[in-house]
């Protein structure tokens, strides 16, 4: 991995300096000003209107289900993916439903907060000081009665990966909910809550069912090693207990729906995922205004897909707010693949992101 990331700086240093531009000023030149993440840090839930106006009469329960564990590996910190509870929090409370948070010990459980990836919507769920007591005082699974939610949410983040799949009771709320038709969600590594539910009629839950969740390619990019840090290849063994694994572009946004089960591959799925949760519990969801990170993602399909031309034309088209910082990640991601080509493509159009801006 280190000889990856040298490589790809040499690479994007000369075709910076090629340019003529210092590197690391023409890169930081690509990121918002610092006044912008001082600004968006201050959200707060009264500045949401998607959050606080015209929000529906009760319409029940969900449950998201977070992880307990802390440390991974050699003692590398761990816990689950603030932004993909946030996210989903958000949708389904501006949608009439109530969140419950539990982890299998209760209590405060941990938490990964990756800077480069937050939003407006992320700062605010941590500005709230309601909304953190409930986090705080997380309700332990042996305690969660299943009848009482119309949903559940297992949220992704690495610790899943160690505490999920053999936890009797995570086990019980997923064939409890699914078995009485009503919806079973998760996304990036907290499908591996799934893994081993098995149905009164001995057939796994998971058999002959679309799914997505973290990819094999995501994971060993990451952890190169992680085969020797987890108890599985997510991506592995779900197709080992059955299911047809659907997997989209790497670190983009893939959400799969069969019937009840819903699931999504990576954090970037969590607002299309949340809102087919809502579609399919029988509610049209709320209009919302998406957000600066999905545009991000969304122009990163585009191109994807289509090429960088037809990115270039959606700029030109659509002169709404990007996170220029994802599309830089996704450029020096490339790098790091030895995609100089991409790689050249995305720093491109960050920057023509930034005349526009």
């Amino acid at each position: 991995m280190f000889k990856k990331v040298v490589i790809s700086l040499v690479i994007l240093i000369t075709f910076v300096v090629g340019l003529g531009y210092g590197t690391k000023s023409y890169v930081k030149g690509l990121l918002p000003g610092k006044a912008h993440f001082v600004a968006i840090k201050q959200t707060q839930v009264s500045d949401l209107p998607y959050v606080t106006e015209n929000i529906p009469a009760h319409r029940g329960k969900i449950l998201a289900v977070v992880t307990s564990v802390d440390k991974m590996g050699e003692n590398k910190d761990t816990g689950y993916e603030h932004t993909e509870l946030a996210r989903a929090y958000w949708v389904f409370t501006a949608n009439g439903f109530d969140v419950d948070i539990a982890s299998p010990k209760g209590g405060k459980p941990p938490v990964v907060i990756d800077g480069e990836d937050m939003g407006a919507y992320d700062y605010a769920f941590l500005n709230d000081d309601t909304i953190q007591q409930k986090v705080e005082n997380s309700i332990v699974l042996s305690e969660v009665n299943p009848s009482d939610y119309e949903a559940v949410y297992f949220v992704g983040g690495k610790g899943t990966m160690f505490d999920f799949p053999d936890n009797p009771y995570v086990q019980h709320i997923a064939k409890t909910l699914y078995q009485n038709n009503k919806v079973v969600s998760a996304v990036c590594h907290g499908p591996s809550a799934l893994v081993n539910v098995e149905l009164d009629n001995g057939e796994m839950l998971l058999a002959n069912k679309k799914v997505s969740g973290f990819t094999n390619d995501e994971e060993l990019f990451l952890i190169p090693d992680a085969k020797q840090v987890f108890p599985f290849l997510l991506e592995d063994k779900l197709i080992e207990q059955g299911a047809q694994f659907q997997s989209g572009t790497t670190y983009l946004e893939k959400v799969t729906q069969d019937g009840k089960l819903i699931t999504g591959q990576n954090p970037w799925s969590v607002w299309k995922l949340a809102e087919k949760v809502v579609a399919e519990l029988g509610y049209q969801p709320k209009t919302r205004e998406r957000t600066p990170e999905e545009h991000a993602i969304e122009l990163l399909m585009t191109y994807d897909s289509q090429g960088l031309d037809a990115a270039k034309a959606e700029l030109q088209q659509k002169p709404q707010a990007y996170q220029r910082i994802l599309i830089v990640m996704h450029s020096v991601l490339a790098f790091m693949q030895f995609d100089v080509s991409k790689g050249i493509d995305l720093i491109t159009l960050a920057d023509q992101l930034k005349q526009l801006n």
